[in-house]
């Protein structure tokens, strides 16, 4: 990860216009917003510009628009969960760049902030087209960048206007790229992944880059079934790729050729149905799965086994469950799991980084969550980080 300039590199700002771009592609029921997660990670970086006296504007999308004006998907819709968590009014700006917008930040005061409209509104955003970006541009003194959720996307609001002005990760981003160097850049080893999750398929690529970046190798969800399968272990009715198991033993070959160790269960729970509390219910080692049961998590002999690898770990990256966590019981393995890993990192023996949206889930329903060194919201960029990408909205930061 090369290096990015921060807000600590920023001189005097009084009456500068910044362009700030937050992700506010918030959960909305009914009209109104259910999570404000997205804006209390961008609330420091837009507090801290207003109250060294610039002028912030606010650039963000919200949904799929598609580049056509779309009333539901206006960002106004996020408009009084902006105002709740700032504290702070916000003047909506109905454009993007031109002369309205110009027109808006002759009103604003120094250390107001302003909400410009949904970027993909226009087709120049997903295009990321130069004149595009330069009208966006035109009305800024400089940029900076506090969605990584979004800094996968080579857009006009990520990159574009990034290569323009002088651009700067904001505290959000900081964070997050400091946590991600420490985790699979420039890690103190060992380090251990845990990847869960339904499908292989999904993260090939992520299984491809860790294998030569970890010690061992975590693998749980239906993904374990297909690796068992790939090994000659009968998965019975359990969710599994039969038609990648050449891919999986190809990928524990190089995790072999690696020096990395690959951890699949060897004791797992079944049941003939996937209900909450089958009575069908039963733990067994992972050959004796009888042809119509199904593998619905780990078993409790294999988790504190992987209990015992993290103790020996000083760095670990964690995505995807190792079960079907949402219906008890099978949320035991990843619950114990991450109660494990959350505790050697509140006592500083373990640096834990977790990210995507069903990970981030199972680790709040674990109660976990709070004791991971950084839990990062992002999926998308989460996911093409672990897969070793490099993402455009970081590399438009690089200084």
């Amino acid at each position: 990860m090369s290096s990015f300039r921060t807000l600590d590199d920023l001189g005097d700002i009084t009456g500068k216009v910044a362009l700030v771009r937050v992700d506010l592609n918030l959960p909305m029921n009914g009209g109104s917003v259910t999570d404000t997660t997205r804006v209390q990670a961008s609330a420091p970086t837009i507090l801290e510009l207003a109250e060294k006296g610039a002028k912030v504007l606010l650039l963000a999308h919200f949904g799929r628009p598609k580049g056509q004006r779309n009333s539901t998907m206006s960002v106004s819709m996020t408009l009084d969960a902006v105002e709740d968590v700032l504290g702070r009014e916000v003047m909506f700006i109905p454009e993007i760049h031109g002369p309205v917008v110009e027109q808006s930040i002759g009103i604003l005061r120094n250390g107001d902030i302003g909400l410009l409209e949904n970027t993909r509104f226009w087709t120049g955003e997903e295009a990321n087209d130069t004149d595009f970006a330069k009208g966006i541009a035109a009305n800024g003194d400089f940029f900076v960048n506090d969605a990584f959720s979004a800094a996968h996307r080579a857009h006009a609001s990520t990159v574009g206007v990034a290569n323009i002005l002088p651009s700067y990760a904001g505290r959000a981003m900081e964070k997050e790229l400091k946590a991600l160097e420490a985790a699979l850049d420039k890690p103190e080893q060992p380090v251990a992944a845990v990847v869960g999750g339904a499908k292989v398929s999904s993260k090939l690529a992520v299984l491809e880059n860790l294998v030569s970046k970890v010690q061992h190798l975590i693998i749980g969800g239906g993904m374990a079934n297909t690796f068992l399968a790939a090994r000659g272990v009968d998965v019975g009715k359990s969710l599994c790729e039969h038609d990648l198991t050449a891919t999986a033993n190809a990928i524990m070959d190089a995790a072999d050729a690696a020096g990395c160790t690959v951890h699949l269960p060897y004791d797992v729970v079944v049941s003939q149905e996937f209900a909450a509390n089958p009575t069908s219910l039963r733990i067994c080692n992972v050959h004796e799965v009888a042809e119509n049961e199904m593998i619905l998590d780990v078993g409790p002999l294999a988790v504190e086994a992987l209990a015992d690898v993290l103790k020996t770990c000083r760095t670990l990256v964690w995505n995807g469950p190792m079960g079907a966590f949402e219906t008890e019981p099978f949320d035991a393995a990843t619950v114990a799991l991450a109660k494990t890993a959350a505790a050697l990192s509140a006592e500083g023996s373990l640096v834990s980084v977790a990210g995507g949206g069903d990970t981030v889930a199972a680790l709040n329903h674990a109660g976990a969550a709070d004791d991971f060194s950084y839990i990062s919201t992002a999926g998308g960029a989460f996911l093409e980080w672990m897969e070793g990408k490099e993402l455009p909205g970081v590399a438009a930061l690089s200084s």
